[in-house]
């Protein structure tokens, strides 16, 4: 497997080339999810930190993956995404090694910030080799099977997390920092894409991203639904502890979570294929997640916030698809990283500023018994994000490059 441009790749090729990323897609969230929302409570409760600092590094996290994997997606283009994922996974594995060795602020956030780098390589490389190996016939379908292994992947990390802290954090991140360490193994094994030739500048990609309103805009609007989902990581878990004063209902939560996206994934991703458009789905599926996350502010049993965090991942269900097959559309295959680099600016900076202002505003709400408030707030966004997207589709021409 050694041609460079996906339109050179042979239909076997094709094939093998996404079963691995299936494999791949599998380790990348087991790993992620038994550690990272764990993180959190662990820092906040049991190392004594400020919810409003751990917050801030886990910002500083998402805002340094999403932010520069714009790079990694124009490295991808020239370079072939093979190699930067297989440079990012092993610095995402040496990031989550050093988490198991942070007592301080100042070792979390350089921790935090290897992690990120080595996202900020996989992340856009990764997406566009999806968007290279599939066609727009069978994208949706690959997009909701991959979706699938990865609520899989949901339900069993947060278990295995939890079950692993009974030991010591320490083990899970060695446990976590294995599953990238294999996804180098797993990543050897992709068909080496490019998309750019050498004899363009970097700026190219760039170029005809600027001239895209459409994308950009999509871009923008998005940063909202970001602001709100990114809550599962941080302000979900706390309000779990809180209602429980459990670790153990934190993995109750995210099974919930992960276990509605392996049941409802491919379902619910082909019934509304049927009544819907793919931007009309996004925007339904973000108004559910907004009112699941709104309503948690009225919630005062741990059954009752179950009840919401599943409202919350049917939201989640619906969107993930129909924004990756929005996404991928809208790319231009001209320069596939960097579309989808740029496209990580969503949750780089909704993300970031949803994760300081989650910590903050659930510390907050705690000192001054507003406990409606986050939520309120969390909600409101998302559904601003969702009229933006309403708007981008009633009163703009979106241009498809399938």
């Amino acid at each position: 497997m050694t041609a460079n441009y996906p339109e050179a790749l042979s239909e076997q090729d094709r094939q093998y080339g996404l079963n691995a990323l299936l494999m791949y897609t599998f380790f990348m969230v087991i790993g992620f999810t038994m550690l990272m929302p764990l993180v959190a409570v662990h820092f906040i409760n049991h190392i004594k930190l400020a919810a409003a600092l751990v917050g801030a590094a886990l910002a500083a996290r998402q805002l340094t993956q999403q932010g520069l994997a714009l790079v990694g997606g124009i490295l991808s283009d020239r370079f072939g995404a093979r190699s930067m994922i297989c440079m990012g996974v092993l610095l995402r594995a040496l990031g989550f090694l050093s988490l198991g060795f942070a007592n301080t602020i100042p070792i979390l956030f350089v921790a935090m910030i290897i992690t990120a780098l080595g996202g900020a390589l996989f992340e856009a490389p990764y997406q566009a080799s999806i968007v290279a190996l599939t066609t727009p016939a069978n994208r949706s379908r690959y997009y909701s099977l991959n979706n699938w292994i990865s609520g899989i992947a949901s339900t069993l990390g947060p278990l295995v997390g939890v079950a692993l802290l009974r030991f010591d954090f320490q083990i899970v991140c060695f446990v976590a920092a294995a599953c990238f360490a294999l996804n180098f193994l797993v990543a050897l094994k992709f068909p080496t894409i490019r998309v750019q030739n050498d004899l363009q500048p970097f700026s190219h990609g760039l170029g005809l991203v600027k001239k895209d309103r459409s994308f950009i805009m999509l871009t923008l609007f998005m940063m909202g639904y970001w602001f709100a989902s990114v809550q599962i990581n941080i302000s979900f878990p706390l309000m779990a502890d809180r209602l429980t004063h459990s670790q153990d209902s934190i993995g109750i939560m995210f099974a919930v979570n992960a276990g509605l996206t392996v049941f409802l994934q491919y379902p619910l991703t082909r019934l509304l294929q049927r009544w819907l458009s793919v931007p009309h789905a996004l925007i339904l599926g973000i108004i559910i997640l907004a009112l699941g996350t709104g309503a948690i502010g009225f919630v005062h049993s741990f059954t009752a916030f179950l009840v919401c965090v599943a409202l919350f991942s049917i939201g989640a269900v619906v969107v993930r698809p129909a924004l990756q097959t929005l996404t991928a559309s809208m790319a231009n295959p001209k320069a596939l990283g960097t579309f989808l680099g740029v496209s990580c600016l969503s949750p780089a900076v909704g993300g970031s500023i949803g994760n300081i202002a989650g910590g903050w505003l659930i510390e907050f709400a705690n000192a001054h018994n507003t406990h409606y408030l986050p939520w309120f707030v969390f909600c409101s966004i998302a559904l601003l994000s969702a009229f933006g997207l309403l708007m981008l589709i009633r009163f703009t021409s979106i241009k498809f490059h399938d």
